[in-house]
Parts: C-alpha cells; sequence; structure tokens
C-alpha cells in the first residue's frame, strides 16, 4: 500500500538513550491511568463507593486528558521541550499525594483530573521529542519505544501496584508514584538539553491550520474507537476474572500482568513492524481485537481460554498506538506537538467512553460479561475510518 514502503532505521545511542528516559516517565503515567482497574474492589470499599462508581477514576482521568492534552500542548508551546516535560511530573506528583491523603471521593476524582492533565502533557512531548530525535523514518520506531514504556507499566506498575495494594492499602502505590515522579524529574532535567532547537515563537493558529488535512482526523477516530474496545473489557476485567472466571482475587494481578507482557510487546512490535507496512498492521491488529473480544464474551468461564485472550487482547489492543501518532505527526507535520496532543487525547476520549458504557453494561442484566460485549461491538466500527484513510492516502499519493 501506498505508505508501506517506508523503512525503519537505528536510532543512533545519544538519540536511544534520550528516548528511553522518556519511556521511563510514560511507565510511570501509564501505571497511574490504570492501577486503579486492579484496586477497584478495594478502593470502593474504602471509600464507600460502588465497584463502577470507583471506575469513575478511570473515566474522569481519562476525561481530563481528553479535554487537558491539547489544552496543555497548546499552553506549553512557547515553553522549552524539557521545561514542558518537568512541569508535568511536578503537577503529576502533587496529583497523587493528594490522592493518597484524601478520604472525600469527589476530591479524589478532582486529584485524578488534575494528573490527567499532566500526564497528558507529558505524552504530547514526549512523543514529539522522540519522533524528532530518530528523525522521519525513524519516528514510528521510536514512538513505539516511549509508548512501550506506557505498556511496560502494565506489566509491571499495574500488576505489582494491584498486589502491593492487597497487602498495604490502596493508597500506597499512589505515594510511590509520587515518588518515582521526582526521580524522573531529575532524569529528564539532566538528559533533555537546556532549549530545544524547535523552541521559539509559534503561531497557535500556525498549528491548527496543520490539522486540516483530512487523513489526521481518519486517524483520530481509529485512536478513539480502538482505546473504546480495548479498555471497555480491560477497565472490568478484575470483577469478569472473579464473578464469570472464579478466580480468586489474589490471582487477579498475574492475568493483569499477563494482558501487560502482550501489551508491551505489541506496542514495541507494532512501532517496529508498522515503520515498513503500517497499513497492513493496522488492519491485522484490529481483526485481532475484534476477533479476541468476540470470543471473549463466550469463553470467560473457563480460566484457560480467559487468561490467553486477555494477553491477546493486550497483544491486539494496543499495537496500533505508535503507528497512529507517527501518522498523525507526519500528516500534520507543521503541527506535531498538537497532532500528538489530539492522538493522546483522542485515545483517552476512547477510554472515556468505553469505560463509561461498560460501567453502564456492568450494572445491567449483561453483568460482568457487559464491558466486553461493549468492546467488541466498538471494535467492529474500527474498520470504517480505517477504510477511509486507505482511501484518502491512496488519492493523496497519486498526485
Amino acid at each position: 500500500m501506498a505508505s508501506d514502503s517506508m523503512r525503519a532505521v537505528t536510532v543512533k545511542p545519544r538519540n536511544s538513550f534520550v528516548t528511553f528516559v522518556l519511556a521511563g516517565g510514560t511507565f510511570l503515567m501509564g501505571t497511574t491511568e490504570f492501577i486503579v482497574a486492579g484496586l477497584l474492589p478495594t478502593i470502593a470499599a474504602d471509600l464507600g463507593v460502588t465497584v463502577a462508581d470507583a471506575g469513575l477514576m478511570i473515566t474522569v482521568f481519562a476525561i481530563g486528558m481528553v479535554v487537558g492534552t491539547p489544552l496543555m500542548a497548546v499552553l506549553m508551546l512557547k515553553l522549552s521541550q524539557r521545561t514542558a516535560l518537568c512541569l508535568s511530573l511536578v503537577i503529576f506528583a502533587i496529583g497523587h499525594v493528594i490522592v493518597a491523603i484524601s478520604s472525600d471521593f469527589g476530591l479524589v476524582l478532582t486529584a485524578r483530573v488534575v494528573t490527567a492533565l499532566a500526564t497528558g502533557a507529558f505524552w504530547a512531548v514526549a512523543a514529539v521529542v522522540a519522533s524528532r530525535v530518530a528523525g522521519p523514518e525513524g519516528s514510528s520506531r521510536a514512538v513505539g519505544i516511549v509508548i512501550s514504556g506506557g505498556m511496560l507499566a502494565n506489566v509491571i506498575g499495574v500488576p505489582v501496584g494491584a498486589l502491593a495494594g492487597q497487602f498495604i492499602g490502596w493508597r500506597g502505590p499512589f505515594w510511590v508514584l509520587a515518588a518515582l515522579a521526582g526521580l524522573g524529574l531529575m532524569a529528564v532535567y539532566r538528559t533533555l538539553g537546556h532549549d530545544s532547537p524547535e523552541t521559539g515563537a509559534v503561531s497557535v493558529w500556525a498549528e491548527f491550520k496543520a490539522l486540516r488535512d483530512v487523513r489526521v482526523w481518519l486517524v483520530l477516530a481509529c485512536c478513539v474507537i480502538v482505546n473504546g474496545a480495548s479498555y471497555s473489557a480491560y477497565s472490568f476485567l478484575v470483577p469478569l476474572l472473579m464473578v464469570n472466571t472464579g478466580l480468586p482475587e489474589v490471582v487477579t494481578p498475574f492475568v493483569l500482568l499477563g494482558y501487560g507482557a502482550g501489551a508491551f510487546i505489541g506496542s514495541y512490535t507494532g512501532g517496529h513492524l508498522g515503520a515498513s507496512r503500517p497499513y497492513s498492521v493496522l488492519f491485522a491488529t484490529t481483526t485481532g481485537t475484534f476477533l479476541v473480544l468476540g470470543a471473549l464474551c463466550f469463553a470467560s468461564q473457563q480460566p484457560v481460554p480467559t487468561v490467553c485472550l486477555t494477553v491477546l487482547l493486550g497483544l491486539f489492543g494496543v499495537s496500533t498506538h505508535p503507528l497512529l501518532i507517527s501518522m498523525a505527526v507526519r500528516f500534520a507535520s507543521a503541527a506535531p506537538t498538537l497532532a500528538s496532543a489530539l492522538c493522546t487525547s483522542f485515545l483517552n476520549l476512547g477510554t472515556a467512553i468505553g469505560s463509561w458504557g461498560a460501567g453502564v453494561a456492568l450494572e445491567s442484566e449483561l453483568g460482568v460479561i457487559g464491558p466486553v460485549v461493549v468492546g467488541t461491538a466498538i471494535a467492529g466500527l474500527c474498520f470504517i475510518p480505517l477504510g477511509l484513510l486507505v482511501s484518502r492516502q491512496r488519492q493523496a499519493a497519486s498526485f
């Protein structure tokens, strides 16, 4: 296909080091977004709310990123990239301290929104920095490495945090994340240069004008659907495992570990393979996500198939992320920061829609299988914008 001729290149050692430092930051961001999924019963019991209400901690975080990511990206256009990343980590740490000390559910939700603003800003700027240091031909791979940090959070951060929360209380992991943000702040400050070559007078209007390419909006539509499908099921995976599959709560972190391992491999592999055959990878992973969720609707009462399908959901469900972000940055090359921010925003719009719809389905007659049914329905929609994107890309290539 038209863009399948792009070649992957090896990122230079110094640039690789910067990329991996940024991946460490996205590890923290990925952990905080979904650690709640592994702690839902504990949080609900401590704060005196239902499990579905506790799931709002995921939903409002996603909403905060939907609104806050492009807003913060625009507000930070005048800052050096190092300053923007460091400021994001400071706000991130403060938000976690508030969650760790509060017993008021409303304040907890507010702090989650504040943390989401910082997370969105970090994701947007980190993706642009990684794409820039790798160059146009290696951007997909570099962005894939950065996103892999977030996926590694599902391998280590979320399962370990969920397991620790069962023994030291759910607040403990939030204190740890705040402390790690301080360490990340020092690492970013020392690694990045004093100023980015791209820092300077930036026209916000010029950034928005660069988004006129229809392909950018088709990519953003894919972002919404991809995350809506995956995270509607993942957000309430623990209740499914405990009720339908019959697994004890102490085992669920290890199933989340399997999901995280699949997500980590999928993110890295998707970015690597997508550098040469992006559209083929997008169609394959979209099909895989739809089939896995459909199978999980019927197999969730069997432990072995459920665990295997959970791993595959991680593998297919997030492997499109580095491709979609790098495509948006490329299609809106005059507005890379805003394009990256909008990708993060729309990915989280999908998470917000999916987790909210899943919460409604959880309390319906469908019960714990409801979130998976919602995810399957959403996944089927992805072929529409993806097909239009391929058609539009072929038209652009013919001129």
